[in-house]
């Protein structure tokens, strides 16, 4: 069933950030900025990492001067080692890390890749900038990776931890040409379950970011493109990425939220995942399946009438040979 959460609505869990720890990727502005801000707002300790050093820094030091707990370091997202010190950092400071939020993103800078447009020096083909997919993609499933190890550590009992994946309703629908998608998909396995771990996906149609700060029409503000797609306000954006980790029911947990327009946060079943393009692949999926299972079926349904009737076939073939020479030797 889908839920329909209005402004009103996204704070009603508030009192159980008091005190966790918060890892965020790409926190120094935009929408990582507005998620610090609304975490530490509630009694929350907030961990940035980010490529813009001095962006994070000043995010952290508005955080300590009213009365919060944050800090932040340097880290490139692509680079292993720069996550690993983000979440050390957490850790080591503030003995947990108990929300995860993968933030981080790029737009594409180059136009046409993987349309088959190349970019030609000297007569042989250039490789292509890759930068969206490792920041967008590989940083996320670092960040994922390291924060399924360090939610584990040092758990008190009874405590509950999250991750909220950030996606672009543009992974569910060919919104904007060349507009930068990131990772929706969740995958986590029972062990994940058995440390009472929220998994969340958030999909906004658009907001004032840098992310999408290219495709705002100047002549239209509160739209995204020449094609009049509403912006979602950033501060909605972030109370709901703060909803889908404080909310305490498991039945939630794994479930999409959207914003596909400048109206409220909307959460949807699971199974709603098979809307679309996923369910035209599960019903690709199915029919192979079945053919397949068809086939398997027949081959060992005459295999079977074949080993039941073949004693009675042999004995049958010399009647029928003489038979069939007697036929012959009259018809002479």
């Amino acid at each position: 069933m889908t839920t329909v959460i209005t402004d009103d609505e996204l704070f009603v869990y508030a009192e159980r950030a008091k005190g966790k720890v918060v890892v965020l990727t790409g926190g120094a502005s935009g929408i990582g900025k507005e998620v610090a801000l609304t975490f530490s707002k509630h009694g929350a300790k907030v961990v940035i990492g980010d490529l813009d050093a001095a962006g994070a820094e000043a995010v952290v030091a508005g955080i300590i001067k009213n009365g919060g707990e944050a800090a932040s370091v340097k880290c490139n997202v692509v680079n292993w080692d720069d996550q690993l010190a983000l979440f050390d950092l957490a850790f080591e400071r503030y003995g947990a890390v108990d929300i995860v939020i993968p933030n981080a993103g790029i737009a594409e800078v180059e136009i046409g890749v993987g349309s088959g447009h190349l970019t030609v020096v000297d007569g042989k083909p250039i490789a292509p900038k890759l930068a969206t997919l490792e920041v967008n993609l590989i940083g996320v499933f670092y960040t994922v990776h390291l924060g399924m190890h360090y939610v584990k550590r040092n758990r008190a009992p009874d405590s509950w931890k999250a991750i909220v994946l950030i996606g672009s309703i543009a992974s569910w629908m060919g919104l904007i040409r060349d507009h930068s998608i990131q990772p929706q998909s969740m995958a986590f396995g029972t062990d994940a379950c058995a440390v009472f771990l929220r998994r969340e996906g958030k999909h906004p149609l658009g907001c004032h970011s840098p992310l999408v700060r290219g495709y705002v029409d100047p002549r239209a503000p509160n739209q995204v493109d020449s094609r009049r797609y509403p912006v979602d306000a950033v501060p909605r954006i972030a109370g709901a990425i703060f909803l889908t980790a404080t909310d305490p029911d498991p039945a939630t947990s794994g479930c999409p939220w959207v914003l596909p327009d400048d109206g409220p946060v909307i959460r949807l079943e699971k199974e709603s995942l098979r809307n679309g393009v996923y369910k035209m692949m599960d019903e690709r999926i199915r029919r192979t399946t079945s053919f397949v299972t068809a086939v398997r079926d027949w081959i060992r349904l005459y295999r079977d009438l074949g080993r039941i009737f073949r004693p009675v076939l042999m004995a049958a073939v010399p009647v029928i040979v003489l038979a069939v020479a007697l036929a012959w030797s009259f018809a002479l």
